[in-house]
């Protein structure tokens, strides 16, 4: 086992820690080993079954009872908001400070700018962020998806991994104009399989995603303008809650709960491990 890099730096005043990120995903930082496959899907797992996916800072929570905060694309912000306060974010935080904590790790690993295809249609560019990590092949690792939620690093062969909740996940190599690969998925209980996102593979910055990150939480059009979204991978399957409906999905099976207004901060809770707090990050 290698040790982990120094605990804690500071950048633009705020300490950095990977041991308290590792932490932050329920793991114990002595048990992280060398940049391999297996300690890649260990982390991933973890990331994505502990920090959810959400917009509460771009629409302010339920019926806008909660203050709206910029979605700033820096580490320093991201890690403030993801570890030190315990949130979560949408693909531009979420894979853009995964990408930090692989990189400190010692992955050779690249951000890349992806489309979300929804009914056939792509989104406009780089209105997605994933990251490509290197090993014995290259693998499209992602922690930054709504649901249904990419639990392993897939690689960019076409090969196919099925995960816990039993969706199968691919990489294939795409003839979209400027795009080099798409991602789709296969539920267990689906016979198709559907495209997630397409993506161009070259290596991109995170300063490369401001244009749409402002535009995704500023546009009316935007779909992180509108209900508050919030959603997290469980073991077998998933929850979100959704305006005021809680979905739980168990390998394909799907379970709804209203949820009171009096009670949807409590389900944040519960459910999500989020506590709002008006002075958090």
């Amino acid at each position: 086992m290698t040790d982990l890099p120094p605990c804690t730096r500071v950048e633009s005043g705020v300490d950095l820690s990977v041991e308290a990120y590792v932490e932050r995903i329920g793991l114990e930082p002595e048990t992280i080993e060398t940049p391999n496959l297996e300690t890649l899907e260990r982390l991933q797992r973890a990331h994505v079954t502990s920090v959810p996916f959400e917009n509460l800072d771009i629409v302010g929570g339920l019926d806008g009872r909660w203050e709206t905060r910029p979605v700033t694309l820096s580490i320093p912000r991201l890690y403030e908001k993801i570890v030190s306060s315990n949130r979560g974010g949408y693909c531009f935080e979420l894979n853009g400070l995964f990408h930090w904590l692989l990189d400190e790790l010692g992955f050779e690993v690249d951000r890349v700018a992806a489309r979300v295809v929804t009914e056939s249609n792509a989104s406009p560019p780089a209105n997605h962020h994933a990251n490509v990590v290197h090993l014995d092949r290259r693998y499209v690792v992602d922690v930054g998806m709504g649901t249904p939620v990419m639990r392993r690093p897939t690689p960019l062969d076409g090969s196919t991994r099925t995960d816990e909740a039993g969706v199968e996940w691919r990489v294939t190599e795409c003839d979209w104009p400027s795009e080099t690969h798409q991602t789709a998925y296969c539920p267990s209980q689906a016979d198709e399989w559907t495209t997630r996102y397409v993506f161009d593979d070259e290596p991109r910055d995170l300063r490369y995603f401001e244009a749409t990150n402002d535009y995704l939480q500023q546009a009316r059009e935007s779909p992180f303008t509108g209900d508050p979204i919030v959603s997290i991978a469980t073991d077998d399957g998933h929850r979100k809650l959704t305006g005021e409906t809680l979905l739980e999905t168990i390998r394909g099976d799907e379970r709804e709960q209203p949820i009171a207004d009096d009670e949807w901060q409590a389900t944040l809770a519960r459910a999500f491990g989020l506590r709002l707090d008006r002075d958090s990050p």
